[in-house]
């Protein structure tokens, strides 16, 4: 939610209405025509220097972006988010629409990834688009991922490739999503499919992305709701009516729906779309990438296990039989009986969290030491349109990060979030994550400083 909007009419509670507070417990979850494309640098980068041992970064240490289909590519018709945010009582700030149009535009963003000094993009596959329809896979959506494919390796990218990044097909959440009982069996079929045509061109897969945030939710409370209720609850208080206006009266999608009974279908999903995965290529590395907070505890009463329990523990087993786990983290969480809220004093970002890059260390710490399996980094980052705090949240993240790996953890490579200004769901546009800004009138990107610092130090291996 940007600041300064006002409340809206209609059954208010606590002077907010309901719609208003549903926007702003769905914007709390974020955890962000077509000119003629060209690269505005704001920055030359520093020539590398030979790295001081001390500072190196282990070799092949996987340095990059991410992206998240419906984030950039625009135009994802035939998804349930773009049903989602033209409803009349949207939760959504203002709709998708083009996006980065990076679903055209590609080619330039990824030689441009890789001019900046990464070795690596990390990006998802759109479901809704390679299957629009219940059992109709679209080969030239497949052809069109192949070829995204093709240009990482041609700039010598090792991709990243997420199957699943919140957005669903419209079919699939019309027949209750991850609640449905069929669902993990779809799910399996589709990665079966997407991994015989693009699988050897992958680098890491992924099964989906932040599988944990439905448990998540259940902690955070939202300033102005009614005593005591959770933003999941907040959200699911508003489920009849998307379903009445759908007409759809099974929907339900990554975060509408019942919170256990997602959980449990993505378990299942996970698991059977590995094994699908991995019956087309069995030595692909696959995982799956956990939303984490660095999680402490409150000075009294607090649940600090009992949110690990609820929240992390049925993933982190999970992890436990995979090549690897990518986790994402952006702050801090002071628990006690749910998240309190960021201290007074604290420096917050564009979203309300809490300025707190130490979190990247403290949290790779606790997964590798949880799971026993490769740590990546898959995403780190802040929302800020003061580019310098950026710059200063990546390089203390990166700090902790070396501090970590030279205490043995197995790290493996890290990925900020994101590549560029884009769709931060419910959020719209406003949260600026983009090491690059992009107008969304003539698609013009133009490179910020902290993306020359990051890409200088991908570079160079070292800090």
């Amino acid at each position: 939610m940007s600041e300064g909007m006002q409340p809206v009419a209609g059954n208010a509670m606590n002077g907010i209405s309901r719609r208003e507070l549903l926007r702003r417990a769905s914007a709390a979850v974020v955890v962000g025509g077509m000119g003629k494309l060209s690269f505005a640098r704001t920055v030359e980068a520093k020539s590398s220097t030979a790295a001081d041992k001390k500072e190196a970064f282990p070799d092949k240490f996987l340095w990059g972006c991410a992206t998240a289909a419906h984030q950039v590519e625009g135009n994802n018709t035939n998804s349930d988010f773009w049903t989602l945010e033209h409803l009349q009582q949207s939760m959504f700030k203002e709709p998708s629409g083009d996006a980065c149009d990076h679903y055209h535009l590609y080619p330039q963003d990824i030689a441009m990834l890789a001019d900046l000094g990464f070795n690596t993009y990390r990006f998802s596959l759109e479901w809704a688009r390679i299957e629009p329809e219940e059992g109709f896979f679209s080969n030239a959506e497949l052809d069109h991922y192949r070829r995204m494919l093709v240009a990482c390796h041609e700039h010598q990218l090792t991709p990243l490739v997420t199957y699943y990044h919140f957005s669903l097909p419209r079919w699939f959440a019309i027949k209750g999503g991850w609640n449905n009982a069929k669902a993990a069996d779809l799910y399996a079929r589709y990665c079966e499919k997407a991994t015989r045509h693009l699988g050897d061109l992958v680098g890491y897969a992924s099964t989906m992305n932040e599988p944990d945030v439905s448990q998540l939710l259940n902690w955070f409370n939202l300033p102005g709701a009614p005593a005591g209720m959770s933003i999941a609850e907040m959200m699911q208080a508003g489920l009849a009516n998307v379903r009445k206006e759908l007409n759809a009266p099974e929907f339900a999608d990554f975060f509408l729906g019942d919170g256990k009974k997602t959980r449990d279908g993505l378990l299942t999903a996970h698991a059977k779309g590995k094994d699908a995965m991995k019956s087309v290529r069995p030595d692909m590395p696959v995982g799956f990438n956990l939303a984490m907070s660095d999680d402490q505890a409150a000075p009294e009463d607090s649940h600090l296990e009992e949110k690990r329990a609820d929240v992390y523990a049925p993933w982190l087993e999970a992890a436990r039989h995979c090549d690897y786990l990518g986790v994402q983290t952006y702050s801090r969480s002071i628990v006690g009986k749910r998240d309190l809220p960021v201290p007074k004093d604290a420096e917050v970002t564009q979203t309300g969290m809490e300025f707190y890059p130490e979190c990247v260390e403290h949290v790779v710490r606790y997964a590798a030491k949880e799971t026993g399996v490769p740590i990546i980094v898959t995403e780190n980052g802040i929302a800020t349109e003061d580019d310098t705090r950026r710059v200063e949240y990546y390089q203390r993240a990166l700090a902790g990060l070396k501090r970590a790996i030279d205490d043995g953890v197995d790290v493996r490579g890290y990925v900020a979030w994101s590549l560029m200004d884009n769709f931060e769901w419910m959020s719209g546009y406003t949260p600026r994550f983009g090491l690059v800004a992009v107008d969304s009138k003539t698609q013009k990107r133009t490179i910020k400083p902290s993306a020359a610092v990051l890409g200088n130090i991908a570079r160079r291996n070292s800090l």
